[in-house]
């Protein structure tokens, strides 16, 4: 059936072709005889007569899409009138030809070159003279058009083929006409079912997005770290932490994005011997100083809410109205810890010690050039507080980002704001990547009110190891060491490692086992080593 398809279609330029060919121009033929017009029953002498009075048909006009711009003018045919004796002539026999270039008068410019040379080399149905011209311009009479649509439709039959394909075709759309007509009833449901789908969809510019991220956290070496300031110290015990996420993100221009996220958690951090906890974990790390690390206990919070758009083509900016600060303002954070890792600590931790954030927030980007990027942005805790306001309790970043260039992807970043204890923050940063295998880290100077401290985190990150989509990697750092009543928090020179695998096992679901060490480094008893194993299971929906 396929093969008569084809077939068909390739039949039909020549009848086609044929039509407008003989109906066009002209093609030699046997002319009327004189006994013919005399025996005709509507034609009588005198009307013969007037008609060899009148002059030849005119050139067909060429259509002005097919015209040729530098196509010289056709000579006008000769208007001398017609004889009768011209009209009892002999007919004159036709000359084959298999290529057009063989009619000495049809030319490539021509508008009607192209149709002559496929009706004479790919069908072989148009004749010329005895002389091998071809008069274009000669008026067509109703026998040459039935004897030249004869020869094409005799090719036409011919492609067919005489086995009687078409029998067989009208046979198999008898055959299958109840699988046609079944087919036919499908797709007018399924054009159905998504009509409804568009009047009854939940918006037309809004996309649901959700994420669940669950832990199993188990001490190898039953740790005793020490809780919340004025807390005695513990024994650590196996725990279940989780945290699920619903954003709804909202564009309207296909550039811009609107995002309102919904955040429900257990409200316990686990890992509370590691600075930050978990990177997905139930408890808030908006800061690692934070002592309300256990608020939201399976409640729905109203976590993000911002607007971010471009503006013309290198710069882009967002505006919130909670849970913006510091890192959320950057292009990069470089490091290719920050997303796989399973503790907080894998994305760089001088980012978290300035508050802000939790109320108002606005940033900019400027791409000076694909590469050359400068990050700006500031936010507040209190905006929506008479009292205080939006320049109280705020925070202030700016980072150079140089990305992509060759291996290199490098950037200087400093941070201030209302901090008790902490002047300033700046910081370098800069991964290597060789394709598969990257290594990168960061280094941070905090200049304190009463001195200075410093953080640095390195290490190494394998992408498709043992498998498309796996990641494997490793770091090791040092959060910051403050003094007694910076941050009203106790003195602090914690150490952690981590080795890390994350798996992907299909485009919903990632599971990500690591091994977590920490050393913190605390004088008095109850400050020991800690060592984790945890399982990540992460969802997207």
């Amino acid at each position: 059936m396929t093969k008569m398809f084809w077939r068909t279609l390739l039949v039909y330029p020549a009848a086609l072709g044929a039509a407008l060919a003989f109906s066009g121009s002209a093609l030699a033929a046997e002319p009327a005889s004189l006994d013919s017009l005399l025996n005709a029953d509507s034609v009588s002498l005198d009307d013969a007569e007037k008609s060899a009075d009148k002059p030849a048909a005119e050139p067909i006009a060429a259509p002005t899409e097919l015209a040729s711009a530098n196509a010289p003018a056709e000579a006008p045919a000769s208007t001398a009138p017609v004889s009768v004796e011209a009209l009892s002539n002999e007919p004159v026999q036709l000359a084959q030809v298999t290529s057009v270039s063989e009619l000495s008068d049809v030319q490539p410019s021509d508008w009607a070159y192209t149709a002559l040379q496929r009706l004479v080399e790919e069908y072989g149905c148009i004749e010329g003279y005895p002389d091998r011209t071809y008069r274009g311009n000669r008026a067509l009479t109703r026998y040459e058009f039935a004897a030249g649509l004869n020869a094409c439709l005799d090719v036409v039959v011919q492609l067919i083929g005489p086995d009687g394909d078409l029998d067989t075709i009208r046979r198999l759309q008898e055959e299958f006409a109840a699988e046609l007509a079944t087919l036919r009833g499908r797709v007018d449901t399924i054009e159905a079912d998504v009509a409804e789908l568009e009047a009854n969809q939940f918006s037309t510019t809004t996309k649901l997005r959700g994420q669940l991220d669950a832990h199993l956290i188990v001490p190898i070496d039953e740790p005793i770290v020490q809780g919340l300031p004025g807390e005695d110290p513990q024994d650590e015990e196996v725990t279940f932490d989780y945290r699920a996420r619903l954003n709804f993100d909202t564009s309207f221009t296909g550039e811009d994005r609107l995002r309102i996220r919904l955040q429900a958690n257990s409200g316990q951090t686990g890992l509370t011997a590691v600075p930050g906890g978990l990177a997905n974990g139930g408890g808030s790390s908006s800061s690692i100083f934070s002592e309300d690390a256990a608020s939201g206990e399976d409640n729905v919070a109203l976590n993000d809410v911002y607007y971010s758009f471009p503006i013309g083509s290198r710069i882009s900016a967002i505006i919130a109205a909670n849970s913006i600060t510091t890192d959320d303002f950057v292009t990069s954070t470089i490091v290719p810890f920050d997303g796989p890792s399973v503790a907080d600590f894998g994305g760089p931790q001088f980012y978290d010690i300035f508050s802000g954030g939790s109320s108002f927030a606005a940033g900019v980007n400027f791409a000076f050039t694909d590469n050359l990027i400068l990050d700006l942005g500031y936010a507040t805790d209190d905006s929506d507080n008479p009292n205080e306001g939006i320049f109280e309790n705020y925070s202030y970043i700016a980072q150079l980002n140089l990305l992509d260039v060759g291996p290199f992807n490098v950037a200087a970043t400093y941070i201030d704001g209302d901090q008790e204890g902490i002047d300033y923050t700046a910081a370098g940063l800069v991964s290597l990547n060789f394709g598969n295998f990257e290594v990168g880290g960061y280094y941070s100077y905090i200049d304190l009110d009463d001195g200075e401290t410093d953080s640095w985190m390195g290490g190494i990150s394998i992408s498709d190891f043992l498998g498309a989509g796996n990641t494997l990697g490793g770091y090791y750092g040092r959060s910051p060491i403050f003094p007694d009543g910076a941050l009203d928090t106790i003195d602090r020179n914690p150490y952690v490692a981590e080795v890390y695998y994350e798996i992907g096992l299909n485009e919903f679901f990632t599971l990500t086992p690591a091994v977590i060490y920490s050393d913190p480094n605390q004088p008095g008893d109850g400050f020991g080593d800690a060592l984790y194993g945890v399982l990540r299971s992460t969802f997207n929906f």
